[in-house]
């Protein structure tokens, strides 16, 4: 074909009259563009077009370069086993390790063994350097920082050429285990002492995240999500300021853990809303604002029991969405994650859906893509106006702990999640290959033989526990 055709070829101006107008043809009278309008669980109202964001201005970042870190879960119980993963998901392109010890809110019924031998073993002959370690939070966090740090010793380990975080969230545990081995009142007196030690030791990296991981997979809205994350932020500052370090140089080691789902919209506007949000709790502190630290992780809640491979497309959204929200981490869950212990196959298909947006798509070299996209800033703003009537109801009972405590996240979580499941049951959210165009026959998933670990604990303070809860649940899909 002669290429100078293309010169030739013209294309018509399309405002938004004309725009409209090809609206209401292609629905062929059965609405018109403002039918296309949505709203959000958060009562957030969404236009399906919206002009140009004038004077919006991209977020910054906390990474120096464009891009983001490929992060691949350690969960198996056996850490010999683990080993030979990390060793091949290290060889084959991941930058990020993240330790996800049994017990942990996330570990999904399965998780490594909560002690030092185990961690030695399954990091053994890796690397570090150059590279990512995070860890869940877990009942176990304030030691495996100990195990971490002697491990780093005896290895030779140089912290300061890896990046770490250590992912500490007493928020996170306390909801997503139902316990604390401690009282709040001892909590908040004892950790100052761990913060001074571990300040001393010149630790660089995350030591305490806002995560809201546990409360989105039990059934949290956006800003339910963001509103949490933020109340613990803010306890952890507090907890800072207890160890009389300055909040200036505290505020970089907070860091925070979120989910991102198959709403792209969703999920971009949500990460932008907490850059937002943490420089907005800066400013209040009368500190200069730094960047927020995010680490992504695609959904539990969103996949499916039936028709597991649809899984792929899911995540492979949430990953987009995670990046071009501004994403520093990310880890995407295997398709089969549902079913048991990811195989293999299922672990590679997770890693390569990073590997190919970032070496394929190029997805990251734009820091900030949507920065004056009219509807993206929109949702963004909104979001963040939902997220902090949600901080202040937080802070009004008493802080994040308290409230748990109190049974007061915990009761407007779980009525999200049944306005959610009603949303599902009436047919106003579809969830394909369950509720639309379900599978009609059930195919043989692999997973890895594991079993999954007992976990006892002590507990000195109880709340009701969020357990993790997909959606698909609430429409008769598979328990």
């Amino acid at each position: 074909m002669d290429r100078s055709i293309l010169k030739k070829v013209e294309f018509p101006q399309i405002d938004e009259e004309r725009w409209r107008a090809l609206v209401s043809d292609s629905l062929k009278g059965d609405g018109d563009a403002d039918s296309l309008a949505w709203q959000t669980d958060d009562g957030i109202s969404m236009q399906a077009l919206y002009p140009r964001a004038e004077g919006a201005k991209p977020l910054s970042r906390g990474r120096a370069a464009p891009g983001w870190t490929a992060v691949q879960r350690i969960d198996d119980p056996d850490p010999e086993r683990a080993n030979r993963q990390a060793r091949e998901d290290v060889a084959q392109g991941a930058k990020g390790l993240s330790l996800v010890l049994a017990g942990a809110p996330n570990a999904f019924g399965f998780g490594l063994p909560a002690t030092p031998e185990a961690l030695a073993t399954a990091l053994g002959g890796i690397s570090l350097h150059n590279m990512h370690l995070r860890m869940d939070a877990n009942p176990n966090s304030r030691a495996a920082v100990d195990w971490l740090t002697q491990l780093f010793t005896e290895r030779r380990i140089n912290p300061a050429r890896m990046t770490l975080s250590f992912g500490i969230s007493p928020a996170a545990t306390f909801a997503g285990t139902g316990a604390l081995r401690m009282s709040i009142e001892a909590l908040e007196a004892s950790m100052p002492q761990s913060f001074a030690g571990f300040f001393a030791m010149d630790l660089p990296g995350i030591l305490l995240e806002g995560d809201g991981r546990v409360f989105h997979n039990a059934g949290a809205s956006e800003a339910q999500e963001l509103g949490i994350m933020l109340a613990s932020a803010v306890s952890h500052l507090r907890m800072f300021e207890q160890a009389r370090q300055p909040l200036v140089y505290a505020a970089p080691h907070i860091g925070f853990s979120l989910c991102v789902d198959q709403d792209q919209f969703l999920s971009v506007a949500k990460i932008r809303a907490l850059h937002r949000l943490w420089a907005r709790v800066q400013e209040t502190c009368s500190i200069e604002p730094t960047p927020a630290t995010i680490h992504a992780e695609t959904s539990y809640r969103m996949m499916t029991a039936k028709d597991p491979e649809t899984n792929i497309l899911r995540t492979t959204i949430a990953a987009f969405a995670a990046v071009v929200g501004g994403a520093d981490t990310l880890s995407v869950l295997p398709h089969t994650v549902v079913h048991g212990l990811a195989d293999p196959a299922a672990r590679r298909l997770a890693r390569n859906t990073q590997l190919i947006l970032a070496d394929e798509s190029h997805l990251g070299l734009v820091m900030d893509p949507t920065a004056g996209a009219g509807g993206i800033e929109k949702l963004t703003g909104a979001l963040c106006e939902k997220a902090w009537e949600e901080f202040r109801q937080i802070e009004s009972e008493g802080g994040v702990l308290r409230s748990l405590m109190g049974g007061h996240v915990q009761q407007r979580v779980l009525a999200m999640r049944e306005q959610r499941r009603e949303h599902v049951n009436d047919g106003s959210k579809a969830i394909i290959g369950t509720t639309l165009y379900p599978a009609d026959h059930e195919r043989p998933v692999a997973t890895l033989a594991a079993q999954s670990p007992s976990i006892t604990m002590d507990a000195a303070v109880t709340c009701q526990a969020l357990l993790a809860q997909r959606i698909d649940e609430s429409a008769g899909g598979s328990a």
